[in-house]
């Protein structure tokens, strides 16, 4: 068991790319943490090959391309991007930072990078919003207790958050074989503070014999179409379902009036042995025609990989460990310089691709 290292004053110059804040990240983290936040379900098979993925995928450089006055300026609900790089929604950062999500929002908006503030942050989403300088969107897990699901969109609604993202991929937990060996539980002073007050379901006690999930009361409260159509009456904030991996679900998502999909596997933390998001993209892609944008999380660790996943149908992505890593290391600065580093790969991607803009990338400048 080893005693985490204190956070990194200043960033040394090794750290070049955005992996090699994983083992500056694992030395300032307690073994709990490090369970929690880099691990997956059951083998990690489906965590792995969410990075490998994109590493099977090669970009096609174009030369005498026209490249000046190129950006990656976008525009998702209204809404000004200056890059296509979101954080992604991750539970508990005080697991790895005094300041949390408090740091992570000072990061966002230093570097003008959208946030999505999970359901189980460890901050009051009220408080993220009052010292955001960036677009701020409200990750939702639809609770077992609707009326306290409706005051938390009122509550997100109510504090400035400009988007809803429900997340449908986790109706349960998936087995997460890393943090039981660990005996991950969560630390005094860590909490989900924004479900303080909700009502809970009873415990549950199984006999030899009985189903563990099926038939119980935490799959009977799950959520279901119906509530998405809930929510999306509920609300006048565009609504984005996260977690869609099949093309009859993006299309269901779209007939039900969402306004966005993030194709995701949970960052391979729910269903071991999916495919990678990467992989299933181009079909869901086809499958919504453009109706709606796509963006996808899942793998993303360098700039490369942003542009595959735009070439191929995305309109943007988010990324998770690669930020809380930064912000395990360094801090806010840490979570900045993640963001930097991807953007400067990015565009460096662009710039030898001959793409001037996010428009042009496309299919043609990626092979398999």
């Amino acid at each position: 068991m080893h005693s985490p290292l204190p956070t990194l004053q200043q960033i040394p110059a090794s750290i070049a790319a955005v992996a090699d804040y994983e083992p500056f990240a694992r030395e300032r983290m307690s073994e709990q943490a490090w369970a929690y936040m880099a691990g997956g379900a059951a083998d990690e098979l489906t965590l792995r090959d969410n990075c490998a993925a994109f590493r099977r995928l090669r970009l096609r450089s174009r030369a005498l391309q026209e490249l000046s006055g190129g950006h990656t300026r976008l525009e998702l609900f209204g809404q000004r991007f200056e890059q296509p790089i979101l954080l992604a929604p991750v539970a508990y950062q005080k697991l790895v930072h005094p300041d949390g999500e408090l740091a992570t929002v000072l990061a966002a908006s230093a570097v003008r990078a959208g946030m999505v503030v999970s359901t189980q942050a460890s901050v009051a989403l009220e408080e993220i919003a009052r010292s955001a300088q960036t677009p701020l969107w409200f990750q939702l897990y639809v609770q077992p207790d609707r009326e306290f699901t409706r005051e938390l969109v009122q509550r997100a609604e109510a504090a400035g958050y400009q988007a809803l993202v429900v997340t449908v991929d986790a109706p349960v937990n998936g087995l997460r074989n890393r943090e039981q060996r660990a005996g991950f539980a969560l630390p005094a002073g860590v909490e989900a503070v924004n479900l303080r007050g909700m009502r809970t379901l009873p415990p549950v006690t199984n006999r030899i014999g009985d189903g563990v999930l099926l038939g119980g009361p935490l799959l009977d409260a799950a959520p279901t179409w119906r509530d998405l159509a809930w929510l999306r009456a509920l609300t006048r904030l565009p609504v984005l379902v996260k977690g869609v991996m099949h093309p009859e679900d993006a299309r269901r998502a779209v007939a039900e009036g969402i306004d966005g999909i993030i194709v995701s596997n949970h960052g391979g933390r729910t269903l071991d042995t999916q495919p990678a998001t990467i992989e299933v993209l181009e079909e869901i892609a086809r499958a919504v025609e453009g109706r709606v944008p796509l963006l996808l999380d899942g793998g993303i660790r360098r700039g490369t990989d942003v542009f595959k996943a735009l070439a191929l149908g995305a309109r943007a992505v988010l990324v998770g460990r690669p930020y809380i890593f930064g912000l395990a290391a360094a801090g806010a600065p840490g979570v900045c310089h993640v963001v930097q580093l991807l953007r400067a790969e990015l565009e460096v991607a662009m710039a030898l691709t001959g793409c001037r803009t996010l428009a042009d990338i496309g299919p043609t400048r990626v092979s398999r």
